[in-house]
């Protein structure tokens, strides 16, 4: 689950405190988001997994679109260690913060997932039991992580203002077409091994989804890199054959 920078800021730039605290907060409540909206809908659904999930899905994607909106203009917003890996790559955050920006995303998303525990009295740590096993499954997050990459890429060469919208827009219809409901985030697959809820994720699962999700973030950076690179301009184009 989760996302990238937002448009630039003519102030001068957060510092890295503020920017981790940003991370970190923004993790956290998209995990309330994640956590919470699954134990609300699955108490509320009578049974009905498919309605469980629509609620699970609703209050995610709409999460999203509030705290990219208003965290994105603090640290850019990426709540996910693939999204921030593959901006290292970029060479558009350096490797010391990226590493932190890392930490602070997965103690954000440990912190989230026992505040929603907390907010519906049950057990602060769980360990989940629902299994999300096999290679159809490591081929759904490949493609969630993918797709999120290449959203949030394409946005900031297209319509850089559209990114929360179009962010939470791509993680709500993830969570329908992938098998794997579109975790797409390393900190979150790791967050959810901790809740035995709707949301939950075996840890015996957790490594094959991270590996994909990985996996997934480069090949959308190396696929974007080419699909949306500036074209040249007509004038250009006459220089270099002249």
């Amino acid at each position: 689950m989760s996302t990238a920078a937002v448009c630039a800021s003519a102030m001068a730039a957060p510092d890295l405190p503020r920017r981790l605290a940003a991370e970190a907060l923004g993790t956290a409540f998209l995990l309330m988001a994640v956590v919470g909206s699954g134990v609300m809908a699955q108490s509320l659904s009578g049974g009905n997994d498919a309605l469980a999930l629509l609620g699970n899905t609703l209050a995610t994607g709409a999460t999203l679109v509030v705290l990219i909106s208003i965290f994105g203009p603090v640290s850019g917003a990426h709540f996910n260690p693939a999204v921030t890996l593959s901006f290292a790559l970029r060479r558009d955050i350096g490797p010391g913060a990226a590493s932190l920006y890392a930490a602070a995303q997965l103690a954000g998303a440990l912190a989230g997932v026992f505040a929603a525990h907390a907010m519906f009295a049950m057990p602060l740590l769980e360990i989940s039991t629902h299994l999300r096993d096999g290679p159809s499954q490591g081929l759904a997050e490949f493609i969630a992580a993918f797709g999120l990459v290449a959203t949030i890429l394409g946005a900031i060469r297209h319509r850089p203002g559209a990114i929360p919208m179009l962010v939470g827009l791509y993680i709500t219809a993830a969570y329908w077409f992938t098998a794997s409901t579109s975790f797409a985030n390393p900190a979150v697959t790791v967050a959810r091994a901790f809740t035995d809820s709707f949301s939950g994720i075996a840890p015996s699962s957790v490594p094959l989804f991270i590996a994909a999700q990985f996996a997934g973030a480069l090949a959308a950076l190396a696929v974007s890199g080419w699909l949306f690179a500036q074209p040249l301009s007509t004038a250009a184009k006459a220089k270099i054959s002249a």
